[in-house]
């Protein structure tokens, strides 16, 4: 399942991460790369400890901390520090699949990815190509957002970044553990949980249907869910 999120992001937060973003130092992504995905990657990335990342990453998180449809459809158990790339002069990235399991910074122990984001941080009339293609079971999903926009997609997907032939395409990306390991279960979770949402506010607040998807949905939470 792709889940895009709108609006993350005001334009005025982009333009002030634009700023800081635009003077920063990048480097090389194959630096941060591992031995095979250093064919694949073609790109620039901020360092980890560089002072921007960690304001700006800190930001993204204390963001999706209080957004009530990332953590329906995520369910977050971890989430790595968001992490800044940039893509232009035909930069790109073949397609691969994350790691599985990613070291957490600082000794923080191991991250499970189950799900990959992508937030969105230049306009997409800013470049030509750079979608991020996504394979799914109905085919190649080619996602393009606003900037300020997050899509979030499973892990274990195979995925690439086409060429940006013109422009320069600007985002942060991380990876979360979930709650509910399983894609399937994650999926119907969020599914009972947005029609609860879209049903309460027509209903009294005591409504016994409602109670009792309101219970549904905790019973199986409790069920799928590894904490």
């Amino acid at each position: 399942m792709l889940t895009v999120i709108n609006a993350v992001l005001s334009k005025a937060e982009v333009r002030r991460f634009r700023q800081h973003l635009d003077q920063a130092e990048w480097q090389h992504g194959q630096q941060t790369a591992g031995t095979l995905a250093a064919e694949l990657k073609h790109n620039q990335q901020l360092d980890d400890n560089n002072a921007i990342a960690i304001d700006l990453g800190n930001y993204i998180l204390q963001r999706l901390g209080r957004h009530a449809l990332f953590i329906s459809a995520a369910l977050p158990e971890k989430i790595y520090p968001p992490k800044f790339n940039s893509y232009s002069d035909g930069g790109h990235y073949g397609t691969h699949v994350d790691s599985a399991l990613m070291q957490l910074p600082g000794n923080l122990g191991t991250l499970r990815s189950d799900l990959s984001a992508t937030l969105f941080l230049s306009e997409s009339d800013e470049y030509a190509g750079g979608e991020l293609s996504i394979e799914t079971n109905f085919g190649a999903q080619q996602i393009k957002l606003a900037a300020g926009d997050l899509v979030l997609y499973p892990s274990s997907s195979l995925h690439r970044v086409e060429p940006v032939s013109h422009g320069r395409r600007v985002s942060s990306f991380f990876w979360i553990q979930s709650m509910v390991r399983d894609h399937e279960e994650r999926s119907l979770l969020f599914d009972l949980d947005q029609s609860i949402q879209a049903l309460s506010p027509r209903q009294a607040k005591a409504d016994p249907d409602i109670l009792q998807l309101n219970g549904l949905y905790h019973n199986l939470l409790r069920r799928w869910a590894e904490v």
